[in-house]
């Protein structure tokens, strides 16, 4: 008999989200022109102490805008992880500008911080960060480059709601930060996604753009082109009540990811994510795992096998200089990132939802050493 199949993530939704909902309904205010889209925007925003929140329809969308915003086009440079969703990548690209990508760090996951100055150019504009699986980028060396250097920061915390960089909120690091609210988020709203900045100029400038560009004093005359990016009443409802409970999803998400720790300690044929580096505790948005080189099969083995037990798993990201779509417009031809390719191999991530209870992470740790064995 099959086991009854453990998801790779499951949202809570035991709060305020039906009564909220329920609120939407009753009053008819379903649209982006809601009262919620904007409580939601101020709430996150004073949650992160950054000035200002634009709500977007989800994360790509924030990234678009971002790249927008900051007017990166065609001849300028953004370095950025290879080692990413390719949402990051495609919102370079499709405004024209060119991705210049650095290899992962094969401790943290992240982006290697080391290698960036390296990397710059007289185009470059901008360094996208990209907060990976629960421990952010060390950014002091970015922010550091970043000023000597004329350089803005896109600051992507989708993966990072809640987590600090020495005690300063992920998402308040660069000029604009960028959120996603998709299911598997420690704040959800079904799909969905933020802005924030402190620059009141660049909030005005992401607002539009993710409202086609209307111009204030005459609707249906349009300057430049934007996008129908808004956010409906109905998500920032959801929106609200999640993020009401942030602090007690993060308090979850740790003890998750410190009981996965204990069961797997030892397990020499895996990499375990970092607990805490100097400048962060792990805040465990998923629980990833790299198979060591002794061990015979690869990251899709291992998930398929899991899955055989009735677990479910998710592969690491492909690397951005691996991408067919990339490869098929000239770009990243030959190139190499060694750690990049090997932990996308050998890495995936187990059950790590909010609903996963601790008698599911015990069965999730057990049936890895199984297939280890």
């Amino acid at each position: 008999m099959t086991p009854r199949p453990i998801p790779v993530n499951q949202p809570l939704l035991d709060g305020n989200e039906k009564r909220y909902l329920d609120e939407c309904i009753e009053t008819g205010w379903i649209s982006s022109e809601g009262p919620f889209v904007k409580r939601f925007e101020e709430g996150f925003a004073d949650r992160l102490g950054s000035g200002f929140g634009i709500a977007v329809c989800n994360g790509s969308a924030a990234l678009d805008i971002a790249v927008a915003a900051l007017e990166i086009g065609p001849g300028d440079e953004v370095i950025m992880p290879t080692f990413t969703i390719i949402s990051c990548a495609a919102a370079v690209v499709r405004a024209g500008a060119r991705p210049v990508l650095v290899d992962v760090d094969p401790l943290t996951w992240n982006m290697d911080v080391a290698r960036l100055e390296d990397l710059v150019t007289p185009r470059t504009r901008a360094i996208m960060v990209v907060h990976i699986f629960g421990l952010p980028v060390d950014m002091d060396p970015v922010i550091e480059l970043a000023r000597r250097k004329g350089i803005r920061i896109i600051e992507d915390a989708a993966q990072a709601h809640g987590q600090t960089y020495r005690g300063r909120p992920c998402g308040t690091l660069g000029d604009i930060g960028t959120f996603s609210f998709y299911p598997n988020k420690h704040v959800t709203t079904g799909e969905g996604g933020m802005l924030t900045t402190d620059d009141a100029q660049l909030a005005d400038r992401c607002r539009s753009l993710r409202n086609l560009c209307f111009k204030p004093e005459q609707r249906f005359v349009h300057d430049e082109l934007g996008w129908n990016y808004r956010m409906s009443n109905l998500q920032a409802a959801v929106g609200v009540a999640q993020l009401e409970r942030l602090d007690e999803f993060l308090a979850r998400k740790r003890r998750m990811g410190a009981h996965y720790q204990r069961l797997l300690a030892g397990l020499a044929e895996v990499q375990l994510p970092l607990p805490s580096t100097e400048y962060a505790e792990n805040a465990y948005w998923v629980f990833g795992v790299v198979l060591q080189d002794s061990i015979a099969f690869d990251a899709r083995s291992a998930m398929t096998r899991l899955a055989d037990l009735g677990i479910r798993t998710r592969p690491f990201f492909w690397p951005m200089h691996e991408q067919p779509v990339f490869r098929k417009r000239g770009l990243f031809a030959g190139q190499t990132l060694l750690h990049a390719e090997r932990i996308a191999r050998r890495g995936f991530y187990l059950p790590s939802g909010l609903a996963l209870t601790a008698q599911q992470v015990a069965e999730c740790a057990g049936a890895l050493r199984q297939i280890l064995q």
